[in-house]
């Protein structure tokens, strides 16, 4: 080593400059700018995606309990996780319960709750309040389509049917269905 020294070799340091750090830095803010677009689309599709999934679930659940109690359910809107809210609007929250005697309302406690989708808009069919599953899995009354979406944001938005056969789907809304959906205050 004293040799080098002698000689007039010189070791150099290895690490990263200041600058470096700053060109890195900048560079990642930029790259970060033109991707936050683009993840915030994907973020609300996601949800909207999720709450989907999350009702299918649910309705499936609630079909399944009436077909094995041998009661019918319901699945209803819910802003208090304990009673349904008689709205058409389903985005506060919802419960499963039993409705032995067709009054809307579930007989005792809840057997499944959901909460509430902020910033998501979840709207069923005018007049349809609830969706009631009989004992043998169909759904009464007439198809009910829900409708879930952001608001101001048609081009995401998502629906859930069910059939009078109690079968339940998810699809995406069409273009009436999205702009009722979107339009929702």
């Amino acid at each position: 080593m004293a040799m080098r020294q002698a000689c007039g070799f010189h070791q150099r340091q290895a690490g990263v400059t200041l600058i470096e750090q700053i060109m890195v830095v900048a560079l990642l803010g930029v790259l970060a700018a033109i991707a936050a677009p683009p993840l915030t689309q994907l973020l609300r599709r996601n949800q909207v995606r999720l709450a989907q999934t999350e009702f299918i679930a649910a309705l499936q659940h609630a079909r399944g309990t009436a077909a094995f109690s041998g009661k019918r359910t319901l699945l209803c809107p819910s802003r208090d996780g304990v009673r349904c809210s008689g709205e058409t609007r389903w985005e506060s929250g919802w419960l499963v319960g039993h409705d032995p005697a067709r009054k809307g309302q579930p007989a005792g406690a809840p057997l499944r709750v959901g909460a509430a989708y902020a910033g998501i808009t979840i709207l069923g069919d005018s007049g349809r309040r609830l969706v009631r599953f009989q004992n043998d899995g169909s759904a009464a009354g007439m198809t009910n389509t829900l409708r879930f979406c952001h608001r101001g944001q048609p081009n995401e938005a998502l629906v859930v049917v069910i059939s009078n056969s109690g079968r339940v789907r998810g699809a995406k809304a069409t273009p009436q269905q999205a702009a009722s959906c979107a339009a929702a205050q």
